[in-house]
């Protein structure tokens, strides 16, 4: 493990020097909206970037989407100043279109699986296929999905094609600006849906595994650099930094899969 460590403090450093001399890591303030989903990861690289860059992150938490007050749009919308966001891909696509994200700056950073939390302790329900999700959801006395993208395909997509639209309307719930891994922990839901990576950091659960691959989705984060961003420079940086292969390790330990480069918009 600390040889490991060494290796990507090595490679971060040389990632640095070579943004010295290109002359993008003058010190400066990036401002970054985040959604949930890369939040751990990006909590563990973000040090290791400022002491290489000599930058300074100030970052905003909040969904990819919706209408809570913290939700990245709703700050936009009311002129929170901001130089990256680092969102739902589709949703940070919507914002490109509405010309507040430069299309050329978007990098496709991580895939993200949607996965199901109990209680820690709790008996974890057999999920190792769509029948198996649907008797297990059925049994579940109370079930707790996102506000955000997992959620928007498990209450629209999901819950239709396993037939159990109805089943739900008493017992499913949207959670608004709060990993639903916390409602779970509570107690206040039986079973959790999210992406893993962000119940993965919330203690009190255990993550009983991802969906199958017949109702797996997918969701793609994706970082770009907002118009008026006063800051381009530096957050090109940060972005190239959590893209690189010095941030495959924390990407992958938080649950997700880092896109390669070269497979990226």
């Amino acid at each position: 493990m600390r040889s490991r460590l060494i290796v990507v403090r090595a490679f971060a450093l040389g990632f640095a020097a070579t943004l010295w001399l290109t002359g993008a890591a003058d010190a400066a303030e990036v401002r970054v909206m985040i959604s949930g989903g890369l939040t751990a990861a990006y909590n563990a690289l973000v040090p290791e970037f400022e002491r290489a860059t000599g930058n300074k992150v100030i970052t905003a938490y909040g969904p990819s989407m919706g209408t809570t007050v913290n939700a990245i749009p709703v700050r936009l919308e009311r002129g929170e100043p901001a130089d990256v966001l680092i969102m739902v891909g589709y949703a940070l696509g919507d914002l490109v279109k509405q010309g507040k994200v430069a299309a050329d700056s978007r990098v496709d950073l991580v895939k993200s699986p949607i996965g199901i939390a109990v209680k820690s302790g709790a008996p974890k329900p057999d999920i190792s296929s769509a029948d198996a999700v649907k008797h297990a959801l059925l049994a579940a006395k109370s079930v707790a999905y996102s506000d955000s993208a997992s959620g928007v395909y498990v209450s629209t997509e999901m819950f239709q094609r396993l037939g159990i639209v109805e089943d739900m309307k008493g017992k499913a719930r949207q959670i608004p600006a709060e990993p639903v891994a916390g409602v779970v922990a509570r107690g206040d839901a039986e079973i959790g849906l999210q992406q893993i990576s962000e119940m993965l950091p919330v203690p009190g659960v255990d993550i009983v595994g991802p969906l199958p691959a017949d109702l797996q989705k997918i969701t793609v984060f994706s970082a770009g650099i907002v118009t008026t961003s006063k800051e381009p420079d530096a957050g090109k940086a940060l972005i190239k930094f959590l893209a690189s292969p010095a941030a495959g390790a924390a990407i992958v330990k938080s649950g997700m899969e880092p896109i390669p480069a070269s497979a990226t918009n």
